[in-house]
C-alpha cells in the first residue's frame, strides 16, 4: 500500500489567514495527511481544541499517529465534512475561532493505484474517498445513461468533448464491461483529435475529475456548508477555503459574497426590507495562489486558490 503522505498546500498562507489564537477552537474539515492540522495544533496552547473531519479511514488512522503528541487537544471524526455543522453542535463546539477547508484530493488517494483515482495507473474503477460507500466510478461509467454521463463530464469536467466521450463509453459498454482506469483512459483519449493528444493528462484529467466529483458528491451542498460553518465563527474568527477547480471556487466565492452582502433586496427597490446584515468581511478580494516556488516543488498546488473571510 502507498505510504500516506500529503504536502499541505499553501500551509503558511493558511496559518497566517487563520490568525490562530492560543486556547481557541479550530476545525479542519479535510484532514488528509494531517499537515494543516499539525500546524494548527502546534499553535493552540493549553485549552485549545482542534476537531478534524475526514471520511477516509486511512486518513484518520495516519493523522491520529502523526498528531499523537497533541492527543489532549485533538478530536478526529470519520465523517463527511458536509455533516460538520451538525456534529460540531452535538460536541458543543458551535462557537469557533477558525475553520480550514482544503477541498483537494489527497496525494495518498491519487498515488494509491488501488483506489482508482489516477489515469496513469491500471486499477479497478473506484474513486471512493469513503471506501464503505456503495457508489463507485464503475457504477457511474457502466450504469449511468449516455445523456447523464455527458452532462456530468460537461458540468463537472468542463470538457467540450463530453458528448463524444459519453457516446464512446456507451458504445464500448454494449460489448464489454469497462472495469479499469486504463480502459476508461483509452476510451477518452481516442475521443480527442490527434492534434490535441499531447499527453494522457491533457485528455483524461477532465473526465476523471468529473467522475470523481460525481462519485464523492464533492459539490453537493458545498456553498451551504461553507455558509453554515462561517456562521458558527465567533466575532473575529476566520474561515480559509482552498479550492482546486473553478466549480469549487465558484461555490466558495458565492457563499462568501452572500454572507458579506448588507442587503439582498431587488436593486431598484427604494427602501431595504430584507433585514439582511453583513456577516463576514472577505479578506481576499482575489484568491491567493501558491508561490511559483511552491508550484514547482508541489505540482498539485498549481491550480489551488485560497479564499479567506472573517466574522464580524
Amino acid at each position: 500500500m502507498t505510504e500516506f503522505s500529503h504536502i499541505p498546500v499553501m500551509l503558511d498562507e493558511c496559518i497566517d489567514g487563520l490568525a490562530i489564537k492560543s486556547g481557541g477552537t479550530y476545525v479542519d474539515c479535510t484532514l488528509g495527511g494531517g499537515g494543516h492540522s499539525e500546524a494548527i495544533a502546534s499553535r493552540l496552547g493549553n485549552g485549545g481544541r482542534l476537531i478534524a473531519f475526514d471520511k477516509d479511514a486511512d486518513a484518520i488512522a495516519f493523522a491520529s499517529k502523526r498528531l499523537e503528541r497533541f492527543s489532549g487537544l485533538t478530536t478526529f471524526l470519520r465523517e463527511d465534512f458536509k455533516n460538520a455543522p451538525a456534529r460540531l453542535e452535538q460536541l458543543g463546539a458551535d462557537k469557533l475561532d477558525g475553520v480550514l477547508m482544503d477541498l483537494g484530493v489527497s496525494s495518498y488517494q491519487l498515488d494509491s493505484a488501488e483506489r482508482g483515482f489516477s489515469y496513469n495507473a491500471e486499477a479497478p474503477l473506484d474513486m471512493r474517498m469513503d471506501k464503505e460507500q456503495f457508489l463507485t466510478a464503475f457504477n457511474v461509467v457502466n450504469e449511468y445513461s449516455e445523456m447523464r454521463l455527458a452532462d456530468i463530464i460537461y458540468q463537472y469536467g468542463e470538457d467540450r468533448y463530453a458528448r463524444r466521450i459519453a457516446r464512446e463509453i456507451a458504445s464500448v459498454r454494449q460489448h464489454t464491461t469497462i472495469s479499469t482506469t486504463g480502459q476508461l483512459a483509452e476510451i477518452v483519449e481516442r475521443c480527442y483529435p490527434a492534434r490535441e493528444r499531447h499527453s494522457r493528462a491533457n485528455t483524461c484529467k477532465r473526465t476523471f475529475q468529473a467522475i470523481r466529483i460525481e462519485v464523492n458528491g464533492e459539490l453537493d451542498g458545498l456553498s451551504e456548508v461553507v455558509t453554515k460553518l462561517a456562521m458558527m465563527l465567533k466575532e473575529g474568527g476566520r474561515i480559509c477555503v482552498i479550492s482546486f477547480h473553478s466549480l469549487e471556487d465558484r461555490a466558495v466565492k458565492t457563499a462568501f459574497k452572500q454572507l458579506e452582502a448588507k442587503c439582498i433586496c431587488p436593486p431598484r427597490q427604494p427602501v431595504c426590507t430584507c433585514g439582511k446584515r453583513q456577516e463576514i468581511k472577505i479578506l481576499t478580494k482575489k484568491p491567493i495562489e501558491a508561490s511559483e516556488q511552491e508550484k514547482q516543488a508541489n505540482p498539485r498546488s498549481q491550480s489551488a486558490k485560497l479564499r479567506i473571510a472573517e466574522r464580524i
